[in-house]
């Protein structure tokens, strides 16, 4: 039997045993701590969902807080939002159904942004959902918000000129991957897409046919960002969005500077997450990740209160790494992004081959290669450390460097020969090089094949692509193994092209377990994941685990408030400040 969604008023869900790690820019000492151990919850105390948000310690109003990044921002627009950059950048002037309450220090919290609660399970079957939308939030114009534009936000969603953005909830409400084909926004203007509806202004309903168990989540993605219909200028929301959060654009010159300004409607008793400290947050597009990072490091004038949005580069982790004056300047962290050898097992349908090749792997040696630990961290799970449930183990236990007799014997004297697709670029090929040279150690012949950088993930996702191994990486849209295990390790979804499945994996019994766990609700999906991955790998074998991305990054001494998300592992600014 399922257990409810909701549980009494007054207390929260829990729903995670640990999450990856989480470093906050606190202004002293070294900002490392890739072990700490971290709590989920979802809200269920309409309490938590208020503001305003507490107070960060020592920050102040005023100021002006720079961001520096070379490319622009490609979306704006919240139903066009997906990249990182945007999803950190969008909550400063979007607000959603719900959002993710990170303190920074360890603890995750699900909450309502625009609505009171993370959402009510009608009749807990996760096939009806309703949010009621709080009183107090405001448009920058000064209306109010109601359930109608948050509506209408979801159906232009639909609108296939506004490409870009996730897509759960379209394909979830006409229950079908080509959502586009099911409902036309622009013929239904005046209309919603089929399951969702308004009953009032302040109530928002949700009905599907099939369950829908982590609608609180994916309605925390930009998808449910609201929009007044005569707000809406199309693909020109790109330049200038429409607020509800607490900042507004007042300046955007494309590929050169974006300008937020504070938005005085916005009212802080309503947003349990955001503050308003700093005057204006200005992006400045054009510096390279070198030059970005040298500026914040020299710390002069303006750079004082500004963040570099990459990465540390190479070249300059060993003096940033060894200036203790700079280690206060830094956060350091891993993130959820996985990266894994993919391996295509319509070619490659021994699975002793591909447990070999789990065994041979040396992780510590691609990792020195890739610039160490402030770039990577080891991976042998499907699920990163920062996912709902996450439980350590190794299938195939190979220590740092590989266990390259385990490999050899499972071989037993066989020497597969195996194509390697790698990207052109520098990094792909040396990263490749390395783990040929390490493969073949165990007896494998590896061949490298070359694959254009900028075509390499539409060709590999290709189902009769030509490559037995090739490199992949996964962000989930939210900390549970629902966005990760169905999404890259359910056979039924493998088409012509496209395919996130790209090992092209298809057990009948996994899938089963897919449609069995999805219809959990998320307080007993948790472990059913940290099993599934387990048993996954141990009888498929469809990746070998490699490494989750580290982040880096560093920032002038006034730039305050800082630490790196725990859902997305990047910068957050909901609680940035410039230190006067």
């Amino acid at each position: 039997m399922r257990p409810r969604v909701a549980a009494a008023a007054g207390g929260a869900i829990a729903l995670v045993v640990t999450l990856g790690a989480c470093t906050e820019n606190t202004g002293e000492g070294t900002n490392v701590d890739i072990n700490r151990t971290q709590t989920g919850v979802i809200a269920t105390d309409p309490k938590d969902s208020l503001g305003p948000a507490p107070e960060v310690p020592g920050a102040k109003k005023g100021g002006t807080f720079t961001i520096l990044r070379e490319t622009k921002i490609v979306h704006l627009d919240p139903q066009r939002t997906y990249s990182f950059v945007g999803l950190m950048n969008a909550p400063l002037y979007s607000r959603y159904l719900t959002t993710w309450k990170d303190d920074g220090k360890g603890k995750l919290t699900l909450v309502g942004d625009l609505a009171e609660t993370p959402g009510k399970n009608v009749n807990n079957d996760c096939k009806v959902w309703e949010f009621k939308i709080k009183d107090g939030v405001k448009f920058e114009d000064g209306r109010p918000i109601t359930s109608k534009e948050i509506a209408y936000g979801i159906a232009r969603s639909f609108d296939l000129d506004l490409t870009g953005g996730p897509t759960y909830i379209q394909e979830w409400l006409v229950d079908s991957p080509q959502f586009d084909t099911k409902w036309n926004f622009k013929a239904n203007k005046d209309s919603l897409p089929p399951g969702l509806t308004t009953p009032d202004p302040k109530t928002l309903r949700f009905e599907f046919n099939k369950p829908r168990c982590d609608l609180p989540f994916a309605v925390s993605l930009p998808t449910t960002a609201p929009l007044p219909a005569d707000k809406d200028t199309g693909v020109n929301l790109d330049n200038a969005p429409f607020s509800s959060g607490p900042y507004k654009v007042t300046k955007h010159t494309v590929g050169t500077e974006l300008v937020l300004e504070r938005n005085e409607h916005w009212d802080p008793a309503t947003d349990a997450v955001r503050h308003q400290y700093p005057d204006k947050f200005v992006w400045t597009f054009g510096p390279d990740q070198s030059a970005a990072a040298n500026r914040v490091i020299a710390d002069g004038g303006a750079d004082q209160a500004a963040l570099s949005w990459n990465s540390i580069p190479s070249s300059l982790v060993a003096r940033v790494a060894g200036d203790a004056a700079l280690k206060s300047r830094t956060l350091l962290a891993p993130t959820p992004q996985t990266n894994n050898l993919v391996i295509n097992t319509q070619r490659v349908t021994d699975l002793s081959i591909r447990q070999a090749l789990n065994y041979a792997i040396d992780r510590d040696g691609l990792i020195k290669t890739l610039g160490g630990e402030t770039v990577a961290q080891p991976l042998t799970t499907l699920l990163p450390p920062a996912t709902i449930g996450f439980k350590q183990y190794e299938a195939y236990p190979a220590g740092k460097s590989g266990n390259i007799e385990k490999a050899k014997e499972l071989l037993a004297g066989k020497t597969p020969e195996l194509v390697f697709g790698a990207a052109d670029d520098a990094e792909g090929q040396e990263v490749a090089t390395q783990i040929k040279a390490n493969l073949e150690k165990a007896g494998f012949k590896i061949t490298i094949r070359s694959i254009p950088t900028d075509a390499r993930l539409d060709e590999v996702k290709k189902k009769n692509n030509p490559w037995d191994l090739y490199l992949g990486q996964w962000a989930a849209d939210w900390p549970s193994g629902a966005s990760i295990l169905p999404v890259l390790y359910d056979g039924r979804t493998i088409k012509p092209e496209g395919n996130s499945n790209s090992s092209f994996i298809n057990s009948d019994a996994i899938n089963a377990e897919f449609d069995r766990v999805l219809a959990l609700d998320p307080t007993a999906q948790a472990d059913e994941w940290a099993k599934l991955d387990q048993r996954i790998m141990t009888e498929l074998a469809p990746v070998v685990p490699l490494y989750v991305n580290v982040a880096y990054f560093a920032h002038g001494s006034k730039a305050g408030g800082l630490f790196v998300s725990s859902v997305f592992g990047w910068t957050s600014f909901v609680d940035a400040h410039v230190k006067q």
